[in-house]
């Protein structure tokens, strides 16, 4: 295939009670975990034989796959949340991903179509995502689709997303 052939890549809801689409969701965040950006550690074996079924009854979780000639390419991890200032869902973006060797095909922008598609068809505000700041690559492509820091006010500041693992 040439670098000019246009490429047929899918998008559609994972369906956690199939065994394809569960086997193709752990795969594929195992590729991300690998991932510099994801931490560079694969997943371990507890959390590839728990996520499937743990996703599942996570109200609100949806997993996009990406797939082109039916192979599992990219992912978008997400979850319905509520804004209380909109008084309406949102949805994250908790973990995109998109197998190395098919990074700059296009596969992130179907995922992001799919996305903002899914979060206007329940009604969402907003679809909101966390990107580290040494993640070049993926800034330059949310910036290009309209994501940006989340701010009220800008005297104030914009948003930063911190954690406190528990033990």
């Amino acid at each position: 295939m040439s670098d000019t052939a246009v490429l047929d890549i899918t998008v559609a809801k994972a369906d956690f009670a199939d065994p394809a689409d569960a086997a193709a969701i752990v795969a594929m965040l195992d590729v991300y975990a690998c991932d510099p950006m994801g931490g560079a550690t694969p997943l371990s074996d507890d959390v590839r034989e728990r996520l499937v079924p743990a996703l599942a009854e996570v109200p609100g979780a949806f997993v996009l796959l990406a797939r082109i000639d039916g192979e599992a390419v990219g992912i978008a991890n997400c979850f319905t949340g509520f804004s209380t200032f909109a008084a309406r869902p949102l949805v994250n973006i908790h973990d995109m991903a998109v197998a190395p060797a098919h990074r700059g095909k296009g596969v992130a922008r179907a995922l992001f179509a799919a996305i903002e598609a899914e979060a206007r068809a329940i009604g969402a505000c907003k679809v909101t995502l966390e990107v580290l700041s040494g993640n070049h690559r993926a800034k330059e492509l949310y910036a290009s689709l309209g994501y940006g820091d989340f701010q009220l006010d800008p005297e104030a500041g914009h948003a930063l997303f911190w954690q406190k693992r528990l033990t």
